[in-house]
């Protein structure tokens, strides 16, 4: 089982941080939530590593995958409250800390079965993943249903309007067309500009996710 290739790691933007240290980052990280850029550094430099520990745990690549989506998910949230500072917290490293994360999350994951699995890393590399979720939190609650129920259940415009008819909301399949672009566009708006460039490049987000590169897809938690 090989390591992922980082096709983010060639990046200009990521390139041009290849000189920080990892303290360097982890602070450029907690000072400037509104970029992208030094958490998918973090990941560009460390992710060989937590597959590497991962791959030996998992019985399948789809699993393993799917564990190191989730593992960088929990590194994303914990990030910003990290402490390395030598004088309250004496020999931690980034990269201790992230191995510790690692075992934790290969410890307490229950991983589903293969066919049950429907994240794919290509398509959703866990930065890109982490901040769509970010900005889906960012839309309307009704724009966020119909994109989870567009992109996760794959369902039409006139389900999602029957659906949404059932539940008391009178919507139309055209109306719900519309308020899935709006949404799109929302969710894109949203994003960190320097991640939209380092992994939209020219295409827009409802594009990606139309031609099923998915970084919207829900998968069960591992919690």
């Amino acid at each position: 089982m090989q390591t992922p290739a980082l096709s983010e790691a060639t990046h200009p933007l990521i390139k041009s941080l290849s000189h920080y240290s990892d303290q360097e980052l982890l602070t450029l990280f907690q000072r400037h939530p509104d970029a992208g850029q030094y958490f998918a550094a973090i990941y560009c430099r460390y992710s060989p590593l937590v597959y590497t520990l991962i791959r030996h745990s998992a019985r399948s690549p789809v699993q393993a995958d799917y564990l190191f989506g989730h593992t960088w998910r929990h590194v994303f949230h914990e990030l910003s409250e990290l402490d390395l500072d030598p004088a309250t917290a004496p020999g931690k490293t980034l990269q201790s800390w992230i191995i510790n994360v690692t075992a934790v999350c290969i410890n307490q994951a229950e991983l589903p079965p293969v066919e049950s699995i429907n994240y794919s890393l290509p398509a959703a590399p866990p930065p890109l993943w982490c901040y769509v979720e970010q900005a889906l939190d960012q839309l309307l609650p009704i724009q966020r249903l119909i994109i989870v129920m567009a992109q996760s259940f794959h369902w039409s415009e006139t389900r999602i309007s029957a659906y949404l008819q059932a539940e008391g909301e009178q919507m139309s399949p055209n109306q719900v067309k519309s308020e899935l672009q709006k949404g799109y566009r929302g969710l894109e708006d949203a994003l960190p500009e320097d991640i939209r460039a380092i992994y939209l490049n020219d295409e827009n987000l409802a594009q990606r996710l139309e031609e099923g590169r998915n970084p919207t897809a829900l998968e069960p938690d591992l919690d």
